[in-house]
């Protein structure tokens, strides 16, 4: 039986999770049904753009998360906890160390993140994350029951869960909101800004006709259609997703994708089969009547970084980039 490494297995837990919140009919598994993250109209707390003047939250802030639950905020958090690695990567990119109180368990980045109490991975370690005594707890996509077991027993959870780059940028501006670090989210949001400017302007000359097809695959069989934020970096980068025909994260046929018969293969460069020691890249290329496919023909079949595409936190440009130069490097490395 294939064995996953760490990054890997964490990744298609997620995915089999999102599979089961989809069954319970949960708005966070429903992207087109997901109510974002809104702030009540009376409480906009932006001094205006060219006013040269700190952006400074007004409290109390009145908000909701993305499954629509409301929350009020009487004061700057002084004690924040993640239970996502992109809530944590946000949270540190925002200048939070101080007040992170603790992380999940598939917490890696930044280094700062491996050396804070742990609250748990997929199985939610309730003592910890209740002991940790956080003003506000962030996470990203979290089973419907958790979520309503933690509020429950008194924890103030905020739920992300953007499918879109925009939506990425605009929950860090929320998180910096509620956390009164508007100005480093406004900092950090601007960088991204620029990094997807970069690409799309490297490939806006790429006609319709001209763009390549793009199959991704994240561990073993797994990979993404429509309605995720990994589909659409495939189309800001000038691609298209020869699995798009489907929705979400899904365990492929062969037959299709040999059919689709991409013109790039990406693959993620940390996964190995424990039996045979295989690489994701040789997997694939060994699979039965996909040496026809014009990626493996052509040595198109090319590693990415698992955490800049896996998580839709303020890195998630950086994998846009990565992306754009597998498929066009003629264009990106201009």
């Amino acid at each position: 039986m294939k064995a996953l490494n760490k990054t890997w297995s964490v990744l298609l837990v997620a995915i089999l999770m999102a599979l089961a919140l989809i069954g319970c009919g949960d708005k966070e598994a429903a992207p087109k049904d997901a109510t974002p993250p809104v702030q009540q109209e009376e409480q906009n707390n932006e001094a205006p753009a060219d006013s040269g003047e700190e952006l400074k939250t007004t409290y109390p802030l009145t908000i909701k998360d993305s499954t629509g639950v409301e929350m009020t905020f009487e004061k700057a958090p002084a004690k924040i906890a993640s239970l996502s690695p992109s809530e944590t990567e946000k949270l540190f990119a925002l200048g939070l160390d101080e007040e992170i109180v603790g992380v999940s368990d598939n917490d890696d980045y930044p280094e700062a993140a491996k050396s804070k109490p742990k609250l748990g991975g997929f199985q939610v370690n309730e003592e910890a994350i209740i002991a940790a005594d956080a003003d506000v707890v962030f996470t990203a996509s979290m089973n419907a029951q958790n979520a309503e077991k933690l509020r429950e027993l008194g924890v103030t959870l905020f739920v992300n869960d953007p499918k879109t780059i925009d939506a990425v940028m605009e929950n860090i501006e929320l998180i910096g909101q509620i956390t009164d670090r508007q100005s480093e989210a406004k900092a950090v949001v601007d960088q991204m800004k620029q990094e997807l400017a970069t690409v799309t302007e490297a490939v806006k000359a790429v006609k319709d006709e001209d763009k390549k097809k793009v199959y991704v695959e994240f561990s073993p069989g797994w990979t993404v259609g429509k309605g995720e934020f990994m589909d659409e970096i495939i189309a800001l980068a000038g691609g298209i997703n020869a699995a798009g025909d489907a929705e979400g994260w899904f365990e492929i046929s062969e037959e299709n994708i040999i059919a689709a018969n991409p013109d790039v293969i990406l693959y993620t460069d940390d996964v190995v089969d424990e039996a045979t020691k295989k690489t994701l890249d040789q997997l694939i290329k060994e699979r039965g009547g996909w040496d026809q496919i014009e990626a493996i023909k052509n040595d198109q079949v090319i590693s990415v970084d698992a955490n800049l595409l896996s998580r839709p936190g303020p890195r998630v440009t950086q994998g846009l980039i990565e992306v754009a130069k597998a498929v066009y490097p003629e264009l990106m490395n201009r």
